[in-house]
């Protein structure tokens, strides 16, 4: 079939990326899904940091390719061998389709799946193909979802079925910035009701953060950022102590607000930076979790005393160590209660001709979540 998409050609385009325009609005060809697999309507999709990297070329990406991996739709027609799924049934995809029998999914670490990272890493499905090309070129697909189009196949693995009373927009921002955000605090940090937590970075995953630290009860909690605005709207979500990064006490502050330190950080920004920042605002035994993902070359450099001497645990967290079955319709089930209100982290709803400019503005850190509508 036919479909409209964003096809991204060359990591190398300077910005204003609204000129330079990296992101090619095209038709293109999408065959039919195969053994396992399932044709979706995109109705939405979220546009994550994960996604201009592949623009700029941070952490370069197999070309030509359709990016965007935060999303929800409609499923439209089944492959050969799909169970638990129907045609008409609301979706979130994972951008991990775990296999299910590997070592990790065995252990509970579906976000580790060995064949997925492999198959993420590739841009391919898991069998090595795409569906995706124009005329003899293969387009590969971002992390199994390629969302910035009409339509895609996915893996029967990716697909978590959600209730139909959930706009689009809202939903597609649990395909990624909420799971990574809430999973971080929740499954990755284990916080406890009454410990303090700050959130370093505060775009969608970090505000997400910032919801799961109230909805688990902390004590009190700490959001730094570079951007007034976003401070702003932390406060109106409910951190205690909203401050700016950008200032030389910023770190005394925290440490004089909480007794000596947090007993979680969330970094959330991607940046070494800020997760520095977040180490030194955590109390001794606590824990700082590294949630945002920064290109392959970038270090940050860490006390190796004050690991050992103040037993403190620095822990990876990778899309919120979630299992998506399991967490995306519980953190749907918070939001439908009001205990997660996600929709406040909508900036504004887009359309195609726009999605060049609104990467600008994602560069800028001026947005939140911004949503396409394809």
């Amino acid at each position: 079939m036919k479909i409209k998409a964003a096809v991204l050609r060359r990591s190398d385009l300077p910005r204003p990326y609204a000129e330079s325009r990296p992101l090619n609005i095209e038709e293109i060809d999408l065959d039919p899904p195969q053994q396992g697999e399932v044709l979706v309507q995109i109705k939405a999709v979220g546009l994550c940091h994960s996604d201009l990297v592949a623009i700029n070329g941070e952490r370069g990406k197999p070309m030509p390719i359709v990016i965007g991996h935060e999303a929800a739709g409609i499923v439209v027609e089944l492959g050969a061998g799909v169970a638990g799924l129907a045609v008409g049934d609301h979706v979130v995809p994972s951008y991990v389709a775990s296999c299910g029998h590997c070592e990790m999914c065995n252990v509970g670490r579906p976000a580790l799946c060995e064949p997925a990272t492999a198959s993420n890493a590739a841009a391919v499905l898991r069998d090595g193909t795409t569906r995706l090309h124009k005329d003899s070129t293969r387009i590969h697909h971002h992390s199994g979802i390629a969302g910035f189009a009409e339509y895609s196949v996915m893996p029967m693995e990716a697909l978590v079925k959600i209730d139909k009373d959930i706009p689009f927009e809202h939903a597609a921002l649990f395909g990624c910035g909420v799971v990574t955000g809430v999973g971080a605090v929740v499954n990755t940090s284990g916080v406890r009701p009454g410990e303090s937590v700050a959130v370093v970075g505060l775009g969608g995953v970090g505000l997400s953060a910032l919801l799961a630290a109230r909805a688990a009860g902390a004590g009190r909690i700490v959001a730094l950022d570079l951007s007034e605005d976003k401070l702003a709207l932390a406060r109106d979500l409910g951190a205690h102590i909203a401050l700016n990064a950008a200032d030389p006490d910023c770190i005394g502050k925290v440490l004089e607000a909480t007794s000596g330190g947090v007993h979680v950080a969330v970094e959330t920004a991607g940046s070494p930076r800020a997760l520095k920042t977040a180490y030194d605002v955590t109390r001794r035994g606590g824990t700082t979790v590294a949630a945002g993902m920064p290109g392959p070359d970038a270090e940050v450099t860490i006390s190796h005393l004050s690991i050992a001497a103040h037993e403190r645990t620095l822990k990876g967290s990778y899309m919120g160590s979630c299992i998506p079955k399991r967490d995306i319709p519980r953190y749907m089930a918070m939001f439908k209660d009001e205990k997660l209100p996600v929709d406040r982290l909508l900036t504004r709803v887009i359309g195609f001709d726009d999605l060049n400019a609104a990467m600008d503005r994602l560069d800028d850190a001026a947005t939140v979540r911004e949503v396409l509508i394809p």
